[in-house]
């Protein structure tokens, strides 16, 4: 009996420092071992942090486990032909091209896409983050009243979004978008007519997919639909270049 003890003791004086003890104050949770690297969330005062298996983090700082699936945006740009996102495309908290970086994406990560935005994709990142928390000293200051343990930013206000669309060939299945829809418009009002007639529109008035009309052409007059909120079902493609998301549109109605 002596001697388990002997090496249980050691064992468990070793585990000791890897608890984490509940935190003062609400703090945030740094994408790098950095006060000025952008925060990824948050954990409320008086929560113990998950630290992250097998990360070592500079002095000061501690690494933490934040749990998937996180929301993240990415340029329509770095969606292949297939509606997959390029490996090393970054993620972004919002659909702005100088939004924080949540992380890039991996070989093997698993999205779904969950919205449609002007030049940006929503999509839904299921693996678990590592993020880094000040311990010691001063911490950055935390934001007001946060009552979840980790608390993601805060989304855009609502706008025309899609319904989950599984990334890969599923993404050609029918789904539903909202929006407004358009005729599309010369650039400078010059040049040739775009390859498709018309285009759905978020509230801000920028382009969210070209709609290809043509199954549903011969059973509806589009001039009702013009400038008009609309209810679209139909398949998510992309323009030959790749640079434009196109709804293929199996039936069109009024909102």
């Amino acid at each position: 009996m002596k001697i388990q003890l002997r090496f249980v003791l050691p064992a468990v004086l070793l585990a000791a420092p890897l608890a984490a003890a509940p935190l003062m104050e609400t703090t945030a949770i740094h994408a790098q071992p950095d006060p000025a690297a952008p925060a990824i969330g948050y954990i409320k005062a008086g929560t113990e942090p998950t630290a992250a298996a097998n990360v070592t983090a500079p002095p000061g700082w501690m690494a933490v486990a934040l749990s998937g699936p996180h929301e993240a945006y990415v340029r329509n740009s770095d969606l292949t032909k297939g509606l997959d996102v390029h490996p090393g495309a970054a993620l972004r908290q919002l659909p702005e091209a100088d939004a924080p970086v949540l992380t890039t994406m991996q070989d093997g990560d698993q999205v779904e896409i969950t919205g449609l935005r002007p030049g940006w994709t929503q999509i839904k990142l299921s693996r678990d983050l590592v993020g880094y928390i000040k311990i010691g000293g001063d911490a950055s200051p935390p934001p007001p009243a946060v009552s979840p343990a980790a608390v993601p930013p805060p989304a855009l206000p609502a706008a025309p979004a899609a319904p989950v669309l599984s990334s890969g060939p599923a993404s050609t299945l029918p789904r539903t978008y909202q929006g407004m829809l358009v005729e599309t418009k010369r650039f400078l009002l010059i040049g040739p007519r775009p390859d498709y007639d018309y285009e759905l529109d978020g509230v801000e008035g920028k382009r969210i997919a070209y709609l290809d009309v043509t199954k549903v052409l011969a059973t509806l007059k589009m001039e009702k639909f013009v400038d008009s909120p609309v209810i679209v079902t139909g398949g998510l493609t992309q323009t030959y270049d790749g640079k434009n998301l196109v709804i293929e549109v199996e039936t069109l109605d009024l909102q």
